[in-house]
């Protein structure tokens, strides 16, 4: 499975850093291959580290504007013009998507994989990594939009959430 990671490029905590290497190993460990926003820093580079660690493959789509942060051993790279290309190019290499903490620009691409799967342009799992109660809030705003209509389909068709990367890869392997 190529298991598309949305997160951030920044230095975080140990409480994300760990997690997202727990949930990178698992994925090389399994046999998945990552399919990631290619930069070789911060959280990006941990997930990176640990699939590619764990025997699994990286394929990296960076965008032009970020070609000096592209990871050098990725096993394919990407560069795309724009930022839109680069989601374009995500989406289609993805099976499925699990978004990691991040700002926001990890927040436009979540959103943007939700409205594509609420309107059935993809029916691929998505799954947010909610690790340390990161987002608790969006959980409950998503929950806001289903009680008052604003989703059409059940939020549980929509996405999950798990607390952990176990569970995680559990939900997308399901």
């Amino acid at each position: 499975m190529n298991v598309c990671v949305f997160c951030s490029a920044a230095e975080l905590a140990p409480v994300y850093t760990e997690s997202a290497r727990e949930f990178a190993e698992l994925i090389g460990r399994r046999g998945h291959s990552l399919v990631w926003g290619g930069s070789d820093v911060g959280l990006m580079k941990v997930v990176a580290d640990g699939v590619q660690g764990a025997g699994g493959r990286l394929v990296g789509i960076s965008v032009e504007f970020l070609r000096g942060k592209a990871r050098a051993d990725a096993d394919e790279m990407v560069v795309t013009a724009t930022l839109a290309e680069r989601k374009a190019q995500l989406l289609e290499r993805a099976d499925a998507f699990v978004v990691m903490v991040g700002g926001t620009g990890t927040l436009d691409e979540a959103t943007e994989i939700l409205e594509l799967k609420k309107h059935g342009m993809h029916a691929k799992p998505v799954v947010l990594l909610n690790t340390a109660g990161y987002y608790d809030g969006l959980r409950q705003q998503l929950s806001r939009m289903e009680a008052e209509g604003f989703l059409p389909l059940p939020l549980s068709e929509l996405v999950a959430f798990a607390d952990d990367g176990a569970s995680a890869l559990r939900l997308l392997e399901a």
